[in-house]
This record gives structure tokens, C-alpha cells and sequence, in this order.
């Protein structure tokens, strides 16, 4: 038994049923799979009235209920099964009002379902610039159900549509008619429907004619139907001869003859033949062979500028804070081993990825600026011509995209490709592109080791190199699906096809919502690997075998007892962690990563950021807190990192060399062991992971071992 009402948003990509989603429950929403099934669920809750509260699921856009992908299998998986959990009370179907004609299609096919609806007429703005005007009431009274006008960018009609779906739910309105009905269309062609409709409907009690045709048509995807049951089917389908395509072409003409003829009676559309709208205009500027990669070029270069001019003193000022933090708990909390875990391993390493949370703030918020505004859809079709060479297609832009924020969401995305092929290739190589993680190590290192100067008068050099990084692994994953496409064979080609939106001044409060949900997923998800693994290598580096440590200790007062008491206590500290568990565990590892210019300090924050990559940055800021005693005058983890002494050389430790190892090897390291569950729960097996996980671990040692040699 439901505890609150559950109502569905359904609708075409891009009619507005994320943002109506968005206004609705703004902040209180959360992110799951829906369930028996690996496809991302939104949803949320909202107030119905002042007492009553519904839960709103957010459903994949969909163009019709047919599905050609995974995730659009979600849409009919639910409203073809009242027992499945998020089955709604009510379905707002949410529509374009400016291409009536098309939405409608998936509307009529819901509302065939039985499903108690509401018809939502969204962007009727556009539809007025646009010199289209809709006669709702009109509209309502040929389709049956109810109507409501609502603009869900602004929030408007949304009191009306509470109380639709009130009444819905009290009283539940469906129409009289099927809009389609199987039988009647059929029984020109000869086909005995009447038989077949009424063995389904017996056979598994199901109330009308459309909803068993869906079960034969589409009962290979259902998954609440077991074994027995679609072999039943296919019976059933060979029995009567039942010709599926043949049906579903004869369905969509019928359907569109029906819906022409009812938008005749409820638009009326001023418009020119000939004119064109001011989203084509700029189209053929954005979209333009040559003019368009300009244009995308120059709106990643300002992005990356932006992450680092506007994010700096946000970043420096909680630099210091932490340090701040950390030298007043050290003064003001008694000396032991509790005040030293709190300090010198948890705020340490949190602190570590916290210092970083204003350029992914930024990086969010100006990627969440373009897909509000319509722009990223445009990027994606401009790509489509680039992606066919590497054996792929406009649908791969997508996940690549959604990789640059993380690569876990970014595979899900993949199920939206209809080709096996295409679809294994973009899983393969989408971890490729720089996630956020990937943003604290390179935001710690490009600031060691690249100055803080102006290029060409307006262009800051430090983020020309972070764009030059994300750059790389794009060209990086474009190549490996060049290679992927010779290796891996397949007869079956998709095609790329997707409506534009039109332009639209951003929804603060959306972008506002989409940024907190992201940072805040960061912080969570790093913050609690960031502190089991502080608090793990805190113990392997305060601790050691035997009386390792002790030794230690003895050896190093003894070697350096002419120097000042400062250089004594900062060269036992060093000593006690080489001496630790995690210093040799280091010591083992530091061969193999001699080569890349890397010592076992740097060892021990490339093993433990296998976990997740940002972990990278709070392990180094951990294991060096513990290497230094200078709790008077504690230094930010940039003023660490730059003092710190290679003790082969005598000069500093990351030098330019180094730190671009370090960077050339984070940008084709796969190191996140999410992502490596994530593929192999959507390749269903350990193959492709492990050859994911191998060809990317020999890419960037190959690569690190090249640039540190040649420029050390």
C-alpha cells in the first residue's frame, strides 16, 4: 500500500518535464534506479495541499512508448504494470505547445494505457512568439481528460495542476474511448484481432485492448513477466499470424490522422510559410561547419579561464582556513594519538578535496549555463560529424559530456545508444574524458608548477593548461574509438537523430538546484571514502612493526643533532614515516614508480586513490601533515607541496617534470573503482572491464614514463 500518491512526469526530451520536475519538489528530490532495473530514477516529493504530500517520478523522455533504448524501456515497464512500485495515480504528460502535433503522439498512446492523466501545455510563450495560439479548452473537450496551461521555467499554473491532480486522484477521469483501438484498425487487413485481443486480456486479466497489445508486442522488454509467460505470448503471436512492425506502422498513421485532425480544430497558427525563427537564425551561425568548432573552441577556453579566475580566492581562503583549523586544534586539544588522528588525518584529508569545491562549483555551474540555455544540445549535433570517423555517433556525445562531471552517470548514459558496438565503444573509452575528480589534482599541480601570468594580454596561462588537459583526453578517447572500432566488429549501424530546443534565458533556481545537488553528491561520496582512507593510512603511517619507529627516531637525533631543534624534530618526523607501515609498503612500490620521476610518498596517494581519484590530493595532504611537525605556523597544502625536498637532489620535489607526470598519468588513469563496478554492471561481465582497466593503466604509465623523461 502506497503511503503517498505517486504521480509520473512523462513527456518528449526537451517539453519541460525536468524543470516542471525541478519545481515541484526544488530541493527535496533524490537519485536512484527504479527498481529490478540499472536506469537512473528521479524523484522527489512535493506538496499536493497544505496536508497532503505525492511523491513525483521523474520518467526518461520518450517519443513514443515503443522504446529503442534501455532506459526508454523504463517508461512502458511501469505504466504497463500496475504492480510495479512507482506505477502513478495520476500521469502528467507534459507537452510542447509549439509542436502540438508531435507530443500528442505520446500522449494518446499513454492515455490508451488507462492510465489516469492530465495533459500539460507547457511553453505556450514560445508557442505565442512563435504566432501560435491553442484553444485548451477546446483541446480538453476532444481528448477527454484534463488540461492545464502551466510554464514550468517560471513555476506558473502549477496550483491549477495540484488541483487536476487532486481531482484525478479522487475521482480518477479516463476517456470514454480508446483513441487507438487495436481491433478496429485491424480488422481491415484481415487479421483476426478480435480473437487474439480477447486471449491476451483473458489470459492475463488485463482491462483493454491496447495494453495486451503492448504485452505482445513488447513482452521481451517487461520485466514483470516471467519465462512461461512470454513463451505463452510468442504462442499466442504465432497462432494468429500477428505481424508486429507491421502493426506499429499502421498504429503511428493512424494515431497522426486522428491527432491532424484534432490540432486543426484547437490551433491556429499565424505563421508565414517561409519564416524562419530566431533560434534558426542563430543556428545557422552555431551549427556552421567551420564557425561552429570556432564557437565551441572558444566557449570551453572561457570555462576553464572562469574555473580558475573566478574560483581562486574562494579556494585560497578556504586553503587557509583548514590550515588555520588544523593549528588551532593542535594548540588547543592535549597532545596523543586522538588529537593527531583529528588533526593530521581527517580534516587533513577532507580538507584536501574541501579546498577544491569552488571550481567544481564553477565547473558545474557553467556546464549547467549551456544545457539550460540550449547550447549543449547544439554541441552535440555539431559533434555528430566528428563522432561518425571514430565509429560512433551524436548519441556517444552525451556520455562523453556527462563525463566531464563523472564517469559513472556518463556510462549509465550509454544506454541511450541503440547499437551494442557503438554503445561498448563509448563505455570503453568515456572514462577518458577528465571527471571532476580528476579537477583537485590537476588544480594543486598546474598551480605548483605553472605561473600565474597572462597570455596575449587576456588569456591566463594556468587555464589554457587545464583546458589543454581535458583537450588530451578528449583526443584520447577519440583515438581509442578509432582503435575500437577496427578491433571490435558488428554488422548494425544507428542513426543519429534529435530535436533542437529552442534557446532560453537560463532558470536560476534550476542551475542553482543542479549545482548544489553535484557538489553536494561530491563532497558525500568523497568525503566518506576520504575519511575511512585518512583515517586507515593515518594509523599505517603513526605506526610501524616492532620498535621500528623508536629506532628510527634514535637514528635520526642522533644524525642531525648539531642543527637547530626545528630541523631535528621535522627530520624525526620524516624518519618515524619512512620507518612506518606506510612508508614501507611505499618503499616496495617506489621502484616500479622510480621511472615517472615518483617517490614512495607519491606511492602510497597513487594506491590509495584507486578508491577514487580525488583521493589523491587528501592522501598527500594526510601523509605530509604527518611528515611535518610545523604545527606553529601550519602552511596551506600548495605552500606544503612546493617546500616539500627531494632528498636524491636536494631541490624541490615537484619540479615541472614531475608534476606533469603526474598530470599526463591522472588524465588516462582509470583509478576509481566505481567506475570499474559501473562497467562491468552494464558490459554484465569482468571481460571489458579488466581490458578497460588494463589498456588505460599501460596508456598512462607509457605516457607519465615519456613526458618525465624527456623533460626532467
Amino acid at each position: 500500500m502506497k503511503s503517498k500518491p505517486v504521480v509520473a512526469l512523462v513527456g518528449n526530451p526537451n517539453s519541460g518535464k525536468s524543470s516542471l520536475f525541478n519545481e515541484l519538489t526544488g530541493l527535496r528530490q533524490k537519485v536512484g534506479n527504479f527498481p529490478g532495473v540499472t536506469v537512473d530514477k528521479k524523484s522527489g516529493t512535493a506538496f499536493l495541499n497544505e496536508t497532503t504530500e505525492m511523491t513525483v517520478v521523474d520518467l526518461p523522455g520518450v517519443y513514443s512508448i515503443y522504446p529503442k533504448s534501455l532506459d526508454e524501456q523504463v517508461v512502458t515497464d511501469i505504466l504497463a504494470n500496475p504492480q510495479h512500485p512507482d506505477y502513478p495515480d495520476v500521469a502528467i504528460v507534459v507537452v510542447d505547445a509549439s509542436n502540438l502535433n508531435r507530443n500528442l503522439l505520446l500522449f494518446t498512446q499513454i492515455q490508451d494505457l488507462g492510465v489516469p492523466v492530465i495533459l500539460a501545455l507547457n511553453m505556450l510563450d514560445i508557442a505565442r512568439q512563435q504566432q501560435v495560439e491553442i484553444n485548451a479548452v477546446r483541446l480538453a473537450m476532444q481528448l477527454g481528460v484534463p488540461v492545464v496551461k502551466i510554464n514550468a521555467r517560471v513555476g506558473e499554473g502549477l496550483d491549477l495542476l495540484k488541483q487536476a491532480i487532486e481531482r484525478q486522484i479522487a475521482h480518477p477521469v479516463t476517456a470514454s474511448k480508446l483513441f487507438f483501438d487495436p481491433e478496429l484498425a485491424m480488422h481491415a487487413s484481415g487479421q483476426d484481432m478480435k480473437g487474439l485481443m480477447a486471449d491476451v486480456r483473458q489470459h492475463y486479466q488485463l482491462t483493454n485492448n491496447y495494453i495486451a497489445l503492448q504485452y505482445l508486442i513488447q513482452h521481451d522488454g517487461f520485466s514483470f513477466l516471467e519465462t512461461p509467460q512470454r513463451v505463452k505470448l510468442d504462442d499466442l503471436i504465432e497462432k494468429y499470424q500477428f505481424k508486429e512492425l507491421d502493426f506499429q506502422a499502421k498504429e503511428t498513421i493512424g494515431r497522426y490522422q486522428h491527432i491532424g485532425d484534432i490540432v486543426k480544430n484547437v490551433v491556429t497558427d499565424s505563421r508565414p510559410l517561409d519564416q524562419s525563427t530566431w533560434s534558426q537564425r542563430i543556428d545557422r551561425f552555431l551549427l556552421h561547419p567551420v564557425w561552429g568548432y570556432a564557437i565551441f573552441a572558444t566557449v570551453l577556453l572561457l570555462i576553464f579561464q572562469a574555473i580558475f579566475a573566478w574560483a581562486q580566492p574562494f579556494v585560497d581562503g578556504i586553503d587557509a582556513g583548514v590550515a588555520w583549523l588544523n593549528g588551532t586544534l593542535h594548540e588547543s586539544l592535549p597532545e596523543g594519538p586522538l588529537t593527531d588522528l583529528l588533526t593530521d588525518g581527517i580534516i587533513a584529508g577532507v580538507g584536501g578535496v574541501v579546498v577544491f569545491i569552488p571550481q567544481i562549483a564553477f565547473l558545474f555551474l557553467l556546464v549547467s549555463l549551456l544545457e539550460e540555455s540550449g547550447y549543449m544540445s547544439r554541441v552535440m549535433v555539431l559533434m555528430d560529424r566528428v563522432m561518425r570517423q571514430f565509429g560512433l555517433n551524436g548519441r556517444s556525445v552525451v556520455p562523453l559530456i556527462s563525463g566531464v562531471a563523472c564517469a559513472v552517470p556518463a556510462l549509465m548514459a550509454t544506454r541511450s545508444i541503440g547499437s551494442w558496438r557503438e554503445r561498448l565503444i563509448t563505455i570503453l573509452v568515456t572514462p577518458l574524458m577528465s571527471c571532476s575528480a580528476r579537477l583537485p589534482i590537476y588544480t594543486i599541480l598546474i598551480a605548483l608548477v605553472v605561473p600565474e601570468k597572462t597570455v596575449l594580454g587576456f588569456l591566463n596561462l594556468q587555464g589554457i593548461v587545464m583546458m589543454g588537459l581535458y583537450l588530451l583526453g578528449l583526443s584520447a578517447a577519440l583515438l581509442g574509438a578509432y582503435i575500437f572500432k577496427i578491433i571490435i566488429k558488428a554488422r548494425e549501424r544507428s542513426l543519429f537523430v534529435m530535436e533542437l530546443p529552442t534557446y532560453k534565458w537560463p532558470r536560476w533556481n534550476h542551475v542553482g538546484i543542479t549545482v548544489w545537488d553535484s557538489v553536494t553528491s561530491f563532497v558525500w561520496q568523497a568525503g566518506r571514502v576520504i575519511v575511512a582512507i585518512s583515517i586507515v593510512l593515518w594509523v599505517l603511517a603513526s605506526y610501524g612493526p616492532g620498535d621500528a619507529l623508536e629506532q628510527a627516531e634514535n637514528r635520526a637525533r642522533r644524525e642531525s643533532a648539531n642543527r637547530s631543534a626545528e630541523e631535528i624534530e621535522n627530520r624525526v618526523a620524516s624518519e618515524k614515516l619512512e620507518a612506518s607501515y606506510a612508508g614501507r609498503f611505499g618503499k616496495v612500490l617506489e621502484p616500479a614508480i622510480k621511472p615517472l620521476g615518483y617517490d614512495w610518498k607519491i606511492g602510497i596517494a597513487l594506491i590509495s586513490s584507486f578508491a577514487a581519484r580525488e583521493v589523491f590530493v587528501g592522501t598527500i595532504a594526510t601523509i605530509y601533515s604527518i611528515g611535518s611537525v610545523d604545527e606553529e605556523n601550519s602552511t596551506t597544502i600548495k605552500q606544503r607541496l612546493a617546500t616539500e625536498i627531494n632528498p636524491e637532489t636536494g631541490g624541490p620535489m615537484y619540479t615541472p617534470a614531475v608534476a606533469f607526470s603526474l598530470l599526463i598519468f591522472y588524465v588516462f588513469a582509470m583509478m576509481c573503482m566505481s567506475t570499474i563496478a559501473t562497467v562491468y554492471r552494464e558490459t554484465k561481465g569482468w571481460k571489458w572491464p579488466m581490458i578497460q582497466l588494463a589498456y588505460m593503466s599501460v596508456l598512462a604509465y607509457v605516457s607519465a614514463f615519456l613526458v618525465y623523461q624527456l623533460m626532467k
